[in-house]
């Protein structure tokens, strides 16, 4: 029986982790030089993507042209308290610009106050400005309750939404968890997206949550995950039968 999920399977035999990994730079001092290293690695080290602030996303698009790494921005990142129209203003411009995805901070507030029409509407303009691109909703799982987190994840998906993610790595509640990758999978089926981020250090960390349901993992650490990078590392589907 094959140990990769279902939400996996596209991957089952790349070696390594890299094709699900997302290198990442969100730091709000984070000089042109820094982002152009974050790409110049991500090439090197045969990672699927890297994510930037929508400042960089010209910058890394034109590092970028020549090589298989998609690029990846946010959007009313790290509050998602900017409002409808100024996040479907950044997704347009970010897209407009070259950006393959955009991760969208969902408006926090409104969940907590139950008023869910005002969420999914938000995400509804928000996938329209991104003109086909992925939209990937990032609900802050650490500052819901369980049953938020459940909603939240339906809410984006019937938004329009191709994925969900589990934290920007920003909110004092804290980052990603397998709880929470866990939650958000049963919510939204082995069809759709679920990214975690927020925390995440080690290659056993990362594996551990795309056991748990993850099919992408945001990370700035990656650099040093050498044995499960890069044609020598076992397939994914050995790396994640490993105990």
């Amino acid at each position: 029986m094959s140990a990769c999920p279902p939400w996996l399977e596209a991957h089952r035999r790349d070696h390594g982790i890299g094709a699900v990994i997302d290198h990442t730079l969100l730091r709000a001092e984070a000089r042109l030089s820094e982002i152009t290293r974050l790409c110049d690695e991500a090439v090197g080290l045969g990672l699927g993507q890297v994510c930037v602030n929508g400042q960089w996303v010209a910058a890394a698009v034109q590092r970028l042209a020549r090589a298989p790494v998609r690029v990846v921005t946010v959007v009313g990142f790290p509050l998602g308290a900017s409002g409808a129209a100024a996040k479907a203003a950044e997704a347009r411009l970010a897209v407009g610009e070259g950006a393959h995805e955009v991760d969208m901070v969902m408006a926090l507030g409104s969940a907590k106050a139950g008023r869910w029409d005002e969420v999914g509407d938000e995400i509804t303009r928000v996938v329209a400005a991104a003109d086909g691109r992925l939209v990937r909703v990032i609900v802050e799982a650490a500052a819901l309750t369980p049953a938020e987190v459940s909603r939240a994840a339906r809410t984006a998906v019937a938004a329009g939404a191709g994925s969900v993610k589990t934290s920007t790595g920003f909110h004092p509640a804290g980052g990603a968890s397998v709880e929470a990758v866990r939650l958000l999978r049963e919510a939204v089926g082995p069809g759709t997206g679920v990214k975690a981020s927020g925390g995440i250090r080690t290659a056993e960390q990362a594996l551990g949550l795309l056991r748990a349901g993850a099919d992408r993992i945001g990370t700035s650490g990656a650099a040093g995950w050498t044995a499960v990078l890069g044609g020598a590392a076992p397939s994914l589907e050995e790396l994640l039968a490993e105990a």
